[in-house]
């Protein structure tokens, strides 16, 4: 089992959470990141953001990052969206 949390944040609270999980063994991990975060943008109606260099290396070395305005093309109404790997598959 994959899964990922996604969380909206302002002002440091937690304005909506959803963990997203998948079960997809033919999708690689990044495969699987991408598709979750398309659900997570779903769930939260959002466009999905854009990996910028810095986000992606935050990724790489914590397995979570952080989406702030930088990464959207549409003005967002909220601080950042965070997304974390919570399981891997084994």
């Amino acid at each position: 089992m994959f899964r990922i949390w996604g969380k909206k944040w302002q002002n440091n609270h937690l304005l909506k959470d959803i963990v997203i999980e998948n079960d997809d063994r033919t999708l690689n991990r990044t495969r699987k990141i991408f598709k979750s975060l398309e659900e997570i943008c779903v769930a939260f109606d959002l466009s999905v953001p854009i990996w910028l260099d810095s986000t992606i290396e935050e990724f790489r070395r914590h397995s979570k990052c952080r989406f702030t305005q930088d990464n959207f093309i549409e003005h967002i109404d909220f601080d950042y969206l965070e997304i974390q790997v919570i399981e891997e598959d084994s």
